[in-house]
């Protein structure tokens, strides 16, 4: 069963400036009547694009100014994918996602100038965690970077596992460097249940328990994340299995990336990815020590 779902109605009003502190911005959030958050300082960083949909899209029309950044290109350089979807190249699919992303966001009313793009290849992210954080660093301090909402570290695909440790380095980049460090906000897209799938709610965690904040949306907001999951027609065989109902969210306090997540049971494991448990493990060691960045 999954987490019970409980909003939290502390916060009553738009913010009236940018939210800069990590708790006023869950409350704003999850506030009764759900109102616009002034969000010139968040930044929504994830893998793939939909990703960004199916973690919070109810929540981007209410973020205004938000800037949101899309590692890879969402084509990986199996032709796999991309066949199964009519394209003849990895280039094709590439730019029909990438039109897929800003049909949707166009609907959110997140306009083209808020979208930026790292280019990385899909299911690449593991082989370029440092120059991935640096990057990431660079545009969080270029844009005064004081919230970032990104993926849950939960073992489902490797570059939402990637790109969590990338925004975290990127955060102690920034602190090491004596610039603002963001704080970072989590949401869950999928990890594995058993033999299942888990959709859209967090994994027990190893080394913390932050609280959650549930959104349960209403119809209207329901009816719009359907009509932006609709524009994502490549991967509809996939969007079809998530939810429109509800939308998760918690603090990303104490999260460790040298443990396995999801207690080590690993969705990825089961596909021929390149990624295994102990490699992910090493990946970040490197990393880290490419990066400089000392840990207890």
């Amino acid at each position: 069963m999954g987490a019970e779902v409980v909003p939290l109605p502390r916060a009553e009003a738009p913010a009236t400036g940018p939210v800069t502190e990590l708790a006023q911005f869950l409350d704003l959030v999850a506030a009764p009547g759900r109102p616009p958050i002034d969000a010139g300082q968040v930044m929504v960083v994830v893998a793939h694009p939909d990703d960004e949909t199916l973690g919070a899209g109810a929540l981007l029309p209410r973020l205004r100014g938000v800037r949101l950044v899309h590692v890879t290109d969402g084509a990986p350089l199996s032709m796999t994918d991309a066949t199964a979807a009519g394209f003849s190249t990895r280039e094709d699919y590439a730019a029909a996602r990438l039109a897929e992303l800003r049909a949707a966001m166009d609907l959110a009313g997140v306009p083209g100038d808020a979208l930026h793009a790292l280019g990385v290849i899909d299911q690449g992210v593991g082989d370029d965690l440092p120059g991935i954080a640096r990057r990431l660093a660079d545009l969080m301090a270029a844009f005064d970077t004081a919230i970032v909402l990104t993926h849950a570290y939960e073992g489902g695909h490797p570059d939402h596992d990637g790109v969590s440790y990338a925004v975290r380095a990127a955060s102690d980049l920034l602190a090491a460097a004596g610039r603002r460090a963001p704080g970072i906000a989590e949401m869950p897209l999928y990890h594995a249940d058993g033999a299942g799938l888990a959709r859209q709610r967090f994994p027990a965690a190893l080394d913390y328990d932050a609280p959650e904040t549930g959104v349960l949306l209403d119809e209207t907001a329901r009816s719009l994340k359907r009509r932006m999951m609709e524009c994502f027609r490549t991967q509809a065989y996939i969007l079809d299995a998530f939810t429109s109902e509800v939308e998760r969210f918690r603090l990303a306090q104490g999260l460790d990336h040298r443990l396995l997540p999801n207690s080590g049971d690993l969705w990825y494991e089961r596909f021929a990815w390149g990624m295994t448990g102990p490699r992910w493990l090493a990946l970040v060691a490197a990393a880290d020590r490419a990066l400089g960045l000392e840990r207890p």
